[in-house]
């Protein structure tokens, strides 16, 4: 439980491996590309979470594919379609998988484990991240309830970069450009956070990026702002200096 009314719950899926076939590739910035799988092996595919992460398994080196986490950024129980969205930097395998991606491929994902799910009905939420979190922030804008306020703070590298996102929720999005910066920096949304008002009443926030910034924003929210820990989910995607690293901060 988090504070009285709001609830949190962790729910277990089914762990299973799908061979997936892709169905559609569209390039939504000049560094984000969405890939639509499908196939039967869908049926039965659960994400409960917006957050939620599939594992996926790409060709590798001397045969031992590599796997990486991703978010179903939506899945259609009807047409049997999932799709992903890949940022395209590095060359690692996932990046060189998806800028060759093409209809008729196949690829092998398994889970999701499970999800945490977040019941709807805080006063107001607030959602950080750089572009590896936008997948799953796109996706909580979409499901949030109407009317809820809801504030959005992305780092992505310049204005070619930003996403149109939609919600019913009463939406304020702040967009932060790093130019020639490294990514991985916490200074520029820890700066945007610093700066930025919250709403009166109880809220959630959710923080996905860096490992190191992930961290950094969730201990100004609880030590700074007074945010209970249980309504802080702060999560790192990515490391620098590793590889195929996945950190949840909630101490």
């Amino acid at each position: 439980m988090t504070q009285n009314r709001h609830s949190v719950e962790r729910v277990r899926h089914e762990l299973k491996r799908r061979e997936l076939i892709v169905r559609r590739v569209r390039r939504l910035t000049p560094q984000m590309l969405r890939v639509t799988l499908a196939g039967e092996a869908l049926q039965g595919f659960v994400s409960a979470a917006p957050d939620d992460h599939v594992k996926v398994f790409f060709p590798g080196s001397g045969g031992e594919p590599a796997a990486r986490d991703y978010t179903p950024r939506r899945y259609d129980a009807q047409s049997l379609e999932l799709d992903l969205d890949f940022v395209l930097h590095g060359d690692g395998p996932a990046a060189q998988w998806a800028a060759s991606a093409q209809p008729g491929q196949r690829l092998v994902i398994g889970g999701p484990r499970g999800s945490f799910v977040v019941s709807d009905d805080f006063d107001w939420y607030l959602l950080l991240g750089d572009e590896t979190a936008l997948p799953a922030i796109g996706r909580r804008l979409e499901e949030l309830r109407a009317a809820t306020r809801v504030q959005v703070i992305i780092e992505v590298a310049d204005a070619a970069e930003q996403q149109p996102l939609h919600s019913r929720a009463r939406l304020e999005v702040t967009w932060l450009h790093r130019g020639a910066g490294e990514p991985g920096q916490a200074e520029p949304l820890v700066g945007a956070l610093s700066a930025l008002s919250l709403p009166p009443g109880e809220g959630y926030a959710w923080i996905a990026g860096e490992s190191q910034v992930a961290r950094a924003l969730r201990e100004h929210l609880v030590h700074q702002r007074g945010l209970s820990k249980s309504c802080v989910k702060a999560a790192g995607y990515w490391k620098r200096g590793a590889v195929a690293t996945h950190e949840t901060h909630n101490d």
